[in-house]
């Protein structure tokens, strides 16, 4: 039977402001969102067994459930919504994306085999149906369906599309840390009390790039103060040369610095790895 590859990218979370606390301990968030690669690059095949089999491999295969993962939700909650009866699946997914780093790699996952099976399947999905599944897999799975920027507003957490292309340059380092979302959220203090405005500032780059910089991610100092060792990473990406600002992205603890150039950008990640030879990195430009 024949095989398909479709890519999985990376999530950034260039601002993050928690605005309240929603029911059932969800939050309502303001976010200015891009994406970027690496990629987790998904093999999916359909075989003739009576289950599915999804296997893990790559340098972050470590730590994700094997039977219950962010794959074998969208699966379920296909077929519970009467789609995919009697198709079961080989999905062999290489992990690219640090899992529990921030960048969404499991709600990538999810968004791509949801759209790639609703598309190549012929399943009627309509729009609606396709969110609600989404959103029953995980938060950011609905925000991760199209890979345009995107702005979560804060009312109901509404998403707002933007076809504009930001062009950034980033620098991603991952400390070896997995942050559990729930517990961060969960920790944190900060609340932001309205939305911030990015639609604005959103087609001039060195407009949005000055407004950024003195935006923030609320989850920082929840992140900072549970595990000390990502400060260390962001105040040493904000000194290298070319760096407009550096901070978490998400929940972390993945590190993200904007730069000027590539030059810089090169010459950040080559002195990261001589200051942090065990941590991950990887540089790119948003999509």
């Amino acid at each position: 039977m024949r095989k398909f590859q479709i890519k999985s990218y990376t999530k950034i979370n260039l601002s993050l402001r928690v605005l309240k606390k929603a029911r059932k301990n969800y939050h309502n968030i303001n976010s200015l969102i891009t994406f970027c690669h690496p990629y987790d690059l998904i093999t999916i095949q359909r075989n003739k067994k009576s289950f599915d089999k999804i296997i893990f491999t790559g340098k972050f295969k470590k730590g994700i459930n094997k039977k219950f993962n962010t794959l074998s939700k969208v699966l379920i909650l296909l077929r519970e919504n009467g789609f995919l009866k009697k198709q079961y699946f080989n999905i062999y997914v290489k992990k690219n994306i640090p899992h529990g780093s921030g960048l969404g790699g499991g709600s990538s996952n999810a968004a791509v085999l949801l759209n790639f099976l609703s598309k190549k399947m012929r399943l009627k999905l309509n729009k609606n149906l396709l969110n609600k599944i989404a959103k029953k897999i995980g938060f950011d799975v609905p925000i991760l369906l199209e890979k345009k920027n995107t702005i979560i507003l804060g009312n109901k957490n509404k998403i707002l599309r933007i076809k504009k292309k930001l062009n950034l340059k980033i620098l991603i380092v991952f400390p070896n840390i997995i942050c559990s979302t729930k517990k961060i959220y969960n920790n944190n203090k900060k609340f932001t009390r309205s939305p911030i405005n990015f639609k604005k500032y959103i087609n001039e780059e060195k407009k949005l790039i000055n407004f950024i910089k003195n935006e923030k991610n609320d989850l920082e100092s929840t992140v900072i103060k549970l595990y000390p060792k990502t400060k260390k990473v962001i105040n040493f990406i904000k000194v290298q040369r070319g760096c407009y600002f550096s901070r978490i992205t998400g929940s972390g603890s993945a590190c993200i610095g904007i730069f000027s150039d590539i030059h810089s950008l090169v010459l950040a990640q080559k002195l990261i790895r001589q200051k942090f030879p065990k941590y991950w990195s990887a540089i790119s430009k948003t999509m």
